[in-house]
């Protein structure tokens, strides 16, 4: 039993506007993935290391975040996850529900792949090097990947699974409560028996429900410390990793870390080099942390479906990096072609 455990009780919501609309750190973190990925990729731009003018890169950016990694995310945890887990007949019966981003529910690898086919369309378009626009997206890809694993921990979502007795890393999830019924009703019984507690709550102006929910629950430990006490003790046994953290660090700091200092280092690195640093190393990240995570989808092999899907990412890995050195191509080869500007052009010499 570890008697230290940290009880996790962060916001997920920064700003309440309406009963409906708020103002959530997920968001915000997507937000500022694409912010720093579009810095980053103009500062690679100046200095000829990314082949997309800077005066199109937020364009380019915009694109590749909406039909990229919010479709391709969202899609992905559809095919990847809900469909698997619940079958069909939700999605048959709630189709538009896979475009809704915001109700949670995203999956990396499916937003790779999203990401693949708009920069493949892209690329076809403005006549330049596929592999050389994602390898400065697998350069930047980490910060957005750090940024979106700090808001699953905000969140308190993506838990990691129950810590070793005694161990000093464990840290109680109140949204545990909502997955298991057994521990939710414990819970929810020692709150009802505690004497004058809900009475207090309804003085201080805080709703009681008729009848007690885990997401009730979980709401009054950010702002109640005696329920805060309640779940920490009754829940000491369910003390878990905070595996989102490990993943930030293996996904983001350290996969950036290397992919950046490569970039600057070798300038005249081959294209494709990067991409199958980025699907090896990410793989091989998630592949360890997925051991510390608790398994939102048991797939075959005594692998998890993150994990299973790792693997194939390697695969990929192994495939850029014969790619980058069968053609030797650099990135400083690359051209683009911009057929907004060849239109005004020709427009403008058919004028004069």
């Amino acid at each position: 039993m570890n008697l230290t455990a940290y009880v996790h009780d962060l916001d997920p919501v920064i700003w309440q506007v309406t009963d409906s609309i708020a103002l959530r750190w997920y968001g915000v973190a997507y937000l500022m993935g694409f912010i720093g990925g579009y810095f980053l990729l103009s500062w690679l731009s100046r200095r000829k290391l990314y082949p997309i003018p800077q005066d199109r890169l937020a364009d380019f950016v915009t694109y590749v975040a909406i039909f990229g990694v919010l479709i391709g995310g969202r899609l992905g945890y559809v095919l990847f996850y809900q469909i698997p887990n619940h079958g069909w007949s939700q999605f048959l019966a709630d189709p538009l529900m896979a475009l809704r981003v915001w109700e949670g529910g995203m999956a990396s690898h499916g937003g790779m792949i999203g990401v693949g086919l708009y920069t493949f369309y892209y690329a076809w378009k403005h006549r330049v090097k596929w592999v050389a626009l994602l390898d400065g997206l697998a350069i930047v890809a980490p910060v957005g990947l750090f940024f979106g694993r700090m808001a699953n921990f905000i969140n308190g979502e993506l838990y990691g699974r129950i810590v070793s007795p005694g161990s000093a890393q464990g840290m109680i999830f109140p949204a545990e409560l909502s997955q298991d019924p057994d521990l939710f009703v414990r819970v929810a019984s020692r709150i009802y028996e505690t004497p004058g507690l809900l009475d207090k709550l309804s003085l201080s102006g805080i709703t009681v429900p008729d009848r007690m929910t885990a997401a009730w629950v979980t709401d009054r430990v950010r702002d109640t410390p005696a329920i805060k006490e309640i779940v920490g003790q009754m829940m000491q046994d369910h003390a878990r990793y905070p595996s989102q953290l490990y993943e930030a660090f293996a996904e983001g700091v350290l996969l950036f870390a290397v992919l950046w200092f490569i970039r600057v280092k070798f300038p005249r690195a081959w294209n494709g080099v990067f991409c199958g640093i980025f699907a090896i190393l990410y793989a091989v990240g998630r592949i360890v942390c997925e051991e510390y995570r608790e398994p939102d989808s048991p797939f075959s092999m005594g692998l998890t479906r993150g994990q299973f899907l790792s693997v194939f990412l390697v695969l990929v890995g192994v495939a850029f990096f014969v790619y980058a050195f069968k053609t030797r191509q650099t990135v400083q080869e690359c051209t683009f072609y911009d057929p907004e500007k060849k239109n005004k052009e020709e427009s403008a010499g058919k004028a004069a």
